[in-house]
């Protein structure tokens, strides 16, 4: 058995992350960072929850309308196939993300 305390966890660079387990064509990775992502769309579903700090998602609609929803502590967010989206740290945050491997 294996136990993970975020704070203990701070990589060279933002968006490093330590991958905590593979199931099947799933990856479960523990991210840090204190930078933007890039926008993009994932090729399968994507489970993002925030474990320190807060994240502000910005997503675009199917008119391709920008919204941005604020992430904190607790709150997980599910992005189907195909929504276009970016994560913005608010500051330093880390990141709970389970996803298709090798998704960007």
């Amino acid at each position: 058995m294996r136990f993970v305390t975020t704070s203990d966890f701070t990589p060279e660079k933002p968006w490093d992350a330590i991958d905590l387990a593979s199931l099947h064509t799933a990856t479960v990775r523990l991210h840090w960072t204190d930078r933007e992502y890039v926008w993009h769309r994932n090729d399968g579903i994507e489970v993002f929850a925030v474990v320190a700090g807060e994240v502000d998602m910005h997503y675009r609609d199917e008119h391709g309308e920008e919204h941005v929803r604020r992430l904190s502590p607790g709150t997980v967010c599910v992005a189907e196939v195909g929504d276009e989206h970016k994560a913005v740290p608010v500051g330093e945050a880390s990141i709970l993300v389970v996803e298709k491997a090798g998704s960007i």
